[in-house]
């Protein structure tokens, strides 16, 4: 039986590994979990052990095929907790996150495929990540951060690259949303801000914000 922790080892080399298919530093994936490097090397001998890995040291770590399984069924249970938690129960998408966080290690197969079927099974969650299927295939969408976005051109909001509930109730206050028709009217030489439209409105937004959001090029 593999454990919580295992899951989430195996999930974060896959994220970090743009969804297992890169190999991934034992120190990037010290830095994503908060903990000690001895620890993840640890871990990943365990995991090696174990058949969810390969790993040589010094080279970094990459799944095997047992593991892609493992962690993109972990990735799926916990976007479609999130899709779940925000229409259904009404939660903001800045709210959904650590929640998901914790039902992502539930195992029952049936309820997640009926919980899938249920939501009409979405493609994408609350923030714009793709779900994984059943088979643990991926659709992706085409997709550029707004900041290589060029000056009067516009965009659709697909995603957001920062999930912290900082970072979204940023955009809720300025009515940034998926789905959100964007034009960018200027952008400054000086400090890479630039000026959108969103609406009717036009807002002052940093190099940050525009790093992280993803848009679909109209």
């Amino acid at each position: 039986m593999i454990t919580l922790t295992e899951e989430n080892y195996i999930k974060a080399i896959y994220q970090l590994g743009k969804y297992g298919t890169v190999t991934v530093s034992t120190n990037s994936i010290a830095d994503a979990l908060d903990t000690k490097a001895s620890s993840v090397t640890d871990m990943i001998k365990k995991l090696a052990d174990k058949g969810y890995v390969n790993y040589k040291p010094y080279q970094g770590v990459n799944l095997t095929q047992k593991g892609k399984k493992v962690a993109a069924d972990v990735v799926r249970k916990h976007r479609l907790w999130e899709v779940f938690l925000v229409e259904k129960l009404n939660f903001s998408w800045d709210e959904v996150h650590e929640i998901a966080e914790q039902l992502e290690h539930i195992k029952s197969e049936k309820l997640i495929n009926e919980l899938d079927k249920l939501l009409d099974y979405p493609t994408h969650d609350p923030h714009g990540d793709p779900i994984p299927d059943k088979s643990g295939d991926i659709k992706k969408t085409d997709k550029i951060l707004l900041f290589n976005l060029e000056e009067r051109a516009k965009g659709i909001c697909v995603g957001v690259k920062d999930t912290s509930p900082a970072f979204l109730k940023y955009l809720d206050k300025h009515n940034i949303a998926l789905g959100s028709n964007i034009t960018v009217l200027s952008k400054e030489d000086f400090d890479d801000s630039m000026v959108i439209q969103i609406g009717e409105g036009a807002i002052n937004i940093s190099q940050i914000v525009a790093n992280n959001l993803f848009v679909k090029v109209q």
